[in-house]
């Protein structure tokens, strides 16, 4: 992979990460349609570290808050608070995700990478964020998560490890078909986003550190678009998504993958 495939491919990961579009799905598909080769390990870590800076930049006073009262709460203290609590639904709604890329992260890898595969849960999981967004009537905010919609967000997470699915969109529809407003849906996914995403890039990275040659110079241009792009993609996202709703990614998603069923009969 030459800089300039490197330098389109970071700046689409920083946009399509936290949008309810598929990052995964974005990435094949150069590779797919192009002809663009893999790209490889050394990308993965760096887009990965990218999108990992930009969301803690982002909601660092509120990861703050919730390390302290998690910490408090563990002596005993600040165990009721709502920032406890939402620190321990985000610990529990993690788990079904980390088990499922565990277990089936291989088979998935190997067998669920195809433009077929991701036309289908482009559409698929298109029409259910449009479904969820449509019936949603905003009346739960974060202080009304409990630990059962905790964990059917998490679990809904867990799906995202199949390409087309989107991690981001998968959680704000299973939050919103849970009666969560569009912006708490938002917020939430993007909070969850930051274990799961270190997890994955911590295991990349221990992967990458056992190669011989490591290409620095990639990795530290990937790294530096993909955060730019996925903290103004968190920004505009967050001030955009109660006016404009799921509506717009829904028509693009179903777009897209129109455009890929006809690539796959053509």
């Amino acid at each position: 992979m030459d800089m300039v495939q490197a330098v389109w491919l970071a700046i689409i990961q920083g946009l399509s990460e936290f949008l309810p579009i598929s990052s995964s799905a974005h990435l094949i598909l150069p590779s797919q349609i192009l002809g663009w080769p893999d790209q490889g390990l050394a990308f993965d870590v760096a887009v990965h570290v990218g999108s990992f800076i930009a969301v803690v930049f982002y909601f660092r006073r509120d990861i703050q808050q919730l390390i302290m009262a998690w910490l408090k709460s563990l002596g005993g203290r600040s165990a009721g608070t709502p920032e406890s609590k939402l620190a321990w639904c985000i610990i529990l709604a993690t788990i079904p995700a980390g088990l499922a890329g565990l277990l089936f992260g291989d088979f998935i890898e190997a067998n669920l990478r195809s433009i077929t595969v991701i036309a289908a849960t482009t559409i698929g999981f298109g029409l259910l964020l449009g479904w969820a967004d449509q019936r949603q009537r905003g009346l739960k905010t974060v202080d009304q998560l409990t630990w059962r919609s905790a964990l059917i967000v998490g679990g809904a997470q867990a799906l995202a490890l199949i390409p087309g699915t989107s991690r981001s969109g998968v959680t704000m529809t299973a939050a919103l078909a849970l009666g969560f407003d569009r912006t708490t849906a938002a917020r939430f996914s993007f909070l969850l986003s930051i274990p799961i995403i270190a997890l994955s890039g911590g295991y990349k990275t221990l992967e990458l550190l056992a190669e011989s040659a490591v290409p620095w110079a990639e990795i530290l241009v990937a790294t530096t678009l993909s955060t730019v792009t996925a903290y103004l993609c968190i920004h505009s996202f967050l001030r955009l998504v109660e006016r404009v709703g799921m509506m717009p990614f829904v028509i693009y998603r179903l777009v897209l993958g129109a455009f890929l069923i006809y690539l796959i009969g053509s």
